[in-house]
């Protein structure tokens, strides 16, 4: 009975999904007659058909006519987002059924309950932490940087929802980084300016922590050079619950209020087509960009790959060749038509790579969130990625931290970190797992890296096991055709470490050379800077989260007092709001044990 059971529940789930597939293509069909009669040209068709369905909607229901139930229902179906997506009710009466049935969570009397009423495909690409490398068999460290801060805003979503985020959805490094340091501002003929510090480490006692933070030079955005920025909006079925396109518009309005006269915008929009909703118009015709983006509606499949394309060759032919060139990428991922796996994205985002356009990807929506092609879109189109999930998140990417979003100072810069094996045994980077790069990478002026934006910094945390120390690390077998030995200028030093940086200027493929040694003096964790233990605080919280096997001691209320104590100054409140956060994955951790 059992088996029965749920060969019907499997027949009927699949009769919905053909039923629904099926509207689905006959609609997209329907879109293309429509357009291949003459109608309309496919530019201005999704917003056109939009704004008729919504009026005859609205004369239908005046008129007194509503749709069938059955009929309203599978178009609800076809075009939610997948967060909204519940399973119908099929009205079984075969009372409840346990066992093998139960496990699937149906439930007698017509439930299909225990089916994830909210139905998830989010995806994240996996993670694999760092280890602790021996200097003698892998002397340089070598990594790109990253300025993105979606991981951190994804982490807050989920605690938000009083859920614990999965672990490869925390970004150590995205974390870290969300928040702004007191470093040195630059000085001299380089871009940003380079801060060491080395303290013990908090969470093991028996090893250091080296601290590395960049900041990169502000820029005035009343004086700025102009910008020619193209929106590039998913206005796809996918897209239509309130934090998703409605929020788009809200945040790109934000964007549009401190655009200048010499500024340009223009909008591409792309659902099973793209299309062009705005030609490139100067900023000062706010009345005009808003009255756009308030016409866009969410409807359709999700051809992302024409959509980049389009807003390209827009940007390329509105190109200010002294000024800010960028698209500006807002979606929730889930491409479905054309270019969509992220392989094809990477491919496709690298031909625009060095036409000196830069790209900021930012994500919105959960439930269907591809993270993992957005991250991909970003870190190969010579971007930044951030994650909105409110309008407070919008306001700190695209107003208070507008230069650094917006203007590029340096691009492709890397980091290489040489360790004297004289004073370290073995050394760990936090994070950055997904933006290693080969020793061989480091002075190839060919190989893509992270760049900074205006005011940004950048803060990389190393995990570092003395010379001395007694504890056993896991080790390789000894060569048999070459001796490694320390010299005697290695043992004399007082370096424990050389940092080698690599930028290009925004118009340049040559790469600018600096470095800076760090000397082997550790401090007390009383007299590191806020900097340094504000670092280890976001660094916690995502170990934590992790639950990383190199987390040592830490506990949820040793991180919990670094956060209040070492919060420091904290205008616009996105500190004591890691606290908030800290307080409730603390809460939820421990309802689980």
């Amino acid at each position: 009975m059992k088996r029965i059971a749920m060969k019907l529940v499997i027949l009927m789930l699949a009769l919905m999904f053909i039923s629904a597939c099926s509207f689905s293509n006959k609609r997209i069909q329907a879109n293309e007659e429509y357009v291949a009669d003459g109608n309309q040209e496919p530019d201005g068709i999704l917003a056109q058909k939009d704004l008729e369905t919504a009026s005859s909607q609205t004369k239908s229901a005046t008129d007194g006519n509503q749709e069938p139930e059955r009929i309203a229902a599978m178009k609800d179906m076809v075009t939610a987002p997948y967060s909204q997506l519940a399973v119908p009710q099929f009205g079984m009466s075969s009372g409840s059924l346990q066992g093998g049935a139960g496990a699937m969570g149906i439930n007698g009397g017509g439930s299909f309950g225990g089916l994830p009423q909210n139905f998830n495909t989010d995806e994240f690409s996996a993670l694999t932490p760092n280890i602790f490398h021996s200097p003698f068999t892998e002397p340089y460290s070598t990594f790109s940087i990253d300025v993105d801060t979606a991981s951190y805003s994804t982490i807050r979503k989920f605690l938000n929802e009083n859920r614990l985020p999965p672990a490869n959805a925390i970004r150590s490094e995205e974390v870290i980084n969300y928040f702004t340091y007191d470093y040195p501002k630059p000085r001299g003929d380089h871009p940003f300016s380079v801060y060491t510090e080395m303290g013990i480490c908090p969470w093991n006692s028996k090893r250091n922590l080296v601290h590395i933070g960049l900041l990169g030079r502000s820029i005035d955005v009343k004086t700025a050079p102009p910008s020619n920025l193209v929106f590039l909006l998913d206005t796809s079925g996918s897209m239509r619950s309130p934090n998703r396109l409605p929020l788009v518009i809200d945040a790109m309005k934000l964007l549009v209020q401190n655009m200048r006269e010499q500024d340009r915008v223009a909008i591409v929009t792309y659902a099973g087509s793209a299309g062009l909703a705005l030609a490139s118009t100067s900023g000062a015709n706010k009345s005009e960009i808003y009255s756009v983006l308030d016409a866009l509606r969410a409807e359709g499949s999700t051809a992302g790959g024409e959509g980049i394309r389009l807003a390209y060759r827009i940007a390329l032919e509105n190109m200010l060749p002294e000024g800010n060139n960028r698209v500006i990428l807002c979606t929730d991922g889930d491409f479905n038509v054309g270019v969509s796996s992220t392989s094809q994205l990477e491919e496709l985002i690298s031909e625009y790579r060095d036409k000196n356009v830069f790209l900021t990807v930012l994500g919105f929506g959960m439930g269907n969130y591809k993270d993992n092609r957005l991250e991909t879109l970003s870190n190969k189109g010579n971007g930044n990625y951030a994650y909105i999930d409110n309008i407070k998140e919008a306001k700190k990417v695209l107003v208070n931290e507008m230069g650094g979003t917006l203007y590029t100072i340096a691009k492709d810069v890397k980091i290489q970190v040489e360790f004297n094996p004289a004073h370290v045994k073995a050394y760990r980077l936090v994070g950055y797992e997904n933006r290693l790069l080969r020793p061989e990478d480091f002075k190839d002026d060919t190989k893509d890296a992270g760049d900074m934006g205006a005011g940004h910094s950048v803060t990389a945390l190393y995990e570092i096991i003395p010379a001395d120390s007694k504890e056993e690390i896991p080790g390789v077998d000894s060569l048999k055709y070459q001796d490694t030995i320390i010299n005697e200028e290695a043992r004399k030093s007082p370096e424990l470490m050389n940092v080698k940086i690599r930028y290009k200027q925004p118009q340049s493929d040559k790469s600018i050379a600096l470095e800076t040694p760090v000397n082997k003096k550790v401090l007390k964790l009383e007299d590191t800077s806020n900097n340094f233990m504000w670092s280890v605080a976001a660094a916690s919280f995502a170990m934590m989260l992790q639950k990383s096997e190199y987390r040592g001691n830490l506990n949820w209320s040793m991180l919990e007092e670094w956060a209040r104590s070492y919060m420091g100054a904290d205008p616009e409140g996105y500190r004591i709001d890691m606290l908030d956060l800290i307080k409730k994955a603390k809460k939820l951790d421990e309802s689980k044990e």
